[in-house]
């Protein structure tokens, strides 16, 4: 999680320390290759920003910001993505556009009964086309779910820290989603993948009050580097 910014959007009733998404961050070693494939895969534009190359996106489907690093691929990555699709046609002309585009189909131990696509981008992110007329992501969007390890704690702070309501809650399974919709932000419980070196992905919040945030975070269990609260390295 990085607090990186003093502006973020208007909201009603709001306080200096809330936070919103501004951005979920991908770390790689070319920035506008990466963001070509996705701007494609998206249909969005390809913008220049300081330090990075980003995919604008709203208050309910995130922005995606690339930028320069070397963090390794996790094997699998510790979240990917997935894709909506409207229909059979549409799943299949979304895995057609990544093949084409230089990703490639992975495999993560699917079943051939799946209807989902797994598939990876040419950095090694793996990432899913969800079929058509999957239920639990109807109306969220292009951009499904970001979903990504962790447990039921895990789910709760970041429920806490983005006043967002749960729409799963089972077990150590945690979903949040925006109240006006939109991509939902998942964490699956255990088994958890071992992080062995830095995430390649991360969410970047926006604060009216940048202190102010990172104070209310650090009242939930939050410090540089780890979260006490939930036990993974949501900070860095």
């Amino acid at each position: 999680m990085q607090i990186n910014t003093k502006v973020m959007n208007e909201r009603m009733n709001t306080s200096d320390s809330d936070c919103a998404v501004a951005a979920l961050i991908i770390e790689t070693s070319d920035p506008r290759r990466l963001a070509a494939f996705w701007g494609a895969m998206l249909a969005r534009e390809v913008t220049l920003a300081e330090g990075s190359v980003e995919l604008p996106g709203s208050a309910t489907q995130p922005t995606l910001r690339f930028v320069p690093g070397d963090a390794p691929p996790g094997k699998p990555n510790r979240m990917h993505l997935h894709l909506t699709s409207d229909t059979a046609a549409h799943q299949e002309a979304q895995v057609a556009l990544a093949l084409q585009l230089g990703g490639r189909h992975h495999d993560v131990g699917q079943r051939p009964e799946d209807g989902h696509v797994v598939l990876a981008d040419p950095d090694d992110n793996e990432f899913c086309v969800i079929e058509a007329n999957n239920g639990y992501l109807a109306g969220c969007g292009p951009l499904g779910e970001f979903a990504g390890d962790g447990r039921a704690i895990t789910g709760a702070f970041w429920r806490d820290v983005l006043g967002w309501p749960f729409v799963w809650n089972q077990g150590e399974e945690r979903v949040i989603q925006h109240p006006d919709g939109g991509t939902k932000y998942a964490w699956g419980g255990p088994p958890l993948t071992p992080k062995t070196a830095r995430n390649r992905h991360r969410l970047a919040l926006a604060a009216a009050d940048v202190d102010a945030a990172l104070s209310a975070a650090a009242g939930l269990g939050c410090a540089p580097g780890c979260c006490a609260r939930c036990g993974d390295d949501c900070v860095d």
